[in-house]
């Protein structure tokens, strides 16, 4: 059975609406954060067909997922699992999650939020961290969220069709899906808040990928034709770099064969 991943950016957090609010810890959702969440829960089409829900492990993420997925926190919902490797890319202090401890205390039932997953130093985001924001360590992260998504989707195989939505970033979200089309440098990505797209895990080459749906790419850019193979590895080149640039943490990713 095949497993799709609907893949949403969070709503709206404090850090969105100025520069000088990147300085706020993993920070809270707006009030038009919360309504975006209440939007997209009246609009999301495939709630019933929901297997599981998976969210980054910051705030915003968790809250984005709770809100537009399950804002009356149902016992028969599925709950929500926290993934590391899906975190935000930078290293300010709106993009470095909460230490385990205190996110224990502000989501202690496992029922509803799993934290299982959030080890110390998850927000390490220094060189020597596997979450620098460093190309390779980013592709990387990348490359092992997929191939969760596919484990997750063979251990639930005999159950059915598998349809997980996961809640996380916008500049992580490029990196995960590997399209780099529409990428805005002075807000770090092309999604919008509470923007969402549905993709089919796939196995391409040995590597798994994240193949959008016909409907969700008709959805969001109606007939136009997407990139081109050599199109999008001159963006993921491009956005590599602008990374390696802002944060100077490692060297930009090389061009593959």
């Amino acid at each position: 059975m095949p497993t799709y991943v609907h893949l949403v950016r969070h709503a709206q957090g404090y850090h969105n609406l100025c520069q000088e609010n990147h300085a706020l810890p993993d920070p809270d959702l707006t009030d038009l954060g919360k309504r975006q969440c209440e939007e997209l829960y009246q609009s999301f089409p495939y709630h019933d067909k929901i297997t599981h829900l998976v969210a980054s492990p910051l705030r915003r993420t968790i809250y984005t997922c709770l809100l537009s997925f399950n804002p009356d926190i149902a016992p028969d919902k599925p709950r929500v699992i926290t993934l590391p490797d899906i975190q935000e890319v930078s290293p300010f202090p709106c993009d470095t999650g909460s230490e385990p401890a205190k996110l224990l205390d502000e989501f202690p039932d496992d029922k509803v939020v799993d934290l299982g997953l959030v080890k110390e130093g998850w927000n390490d985001k220094g060189p020597g961290s596997e979450y620098a924001p460093e190309p390779r360590k980013l592709f990387e992260r990348a490359r092992r969220a997929r191939e969760w998504f596919r484990d997750l989707g063979r251990d639930h195989a005999a159950e059915g069709e598998v349809n997980i939505v996961a809640v996380t970033h916008g500049g992580f979200l490029h990196f995960l899906t590997e399209d780099f089309e529409g990428v805005d440098y002075g807000r770090g990505t092309g999604w919008g808040n509470t923007e969402w797209r549905s993709y089919e895990v796939v196995e391409e080459n040995g590597e798994v990928r994240l193949r959008e749906t016909g409907e969700s790419a008709r959805r969001r850019r109606g007939s136009k034709e997407g990139l081109t193979e050599t199109e999008q590895m001159e963006l993921r080149a491009a956005f590599a770099g602008a990374v390696e640039r802002e944060f100077g943490m490692g060297e930009a990713i090389e061009e593959e064969e």
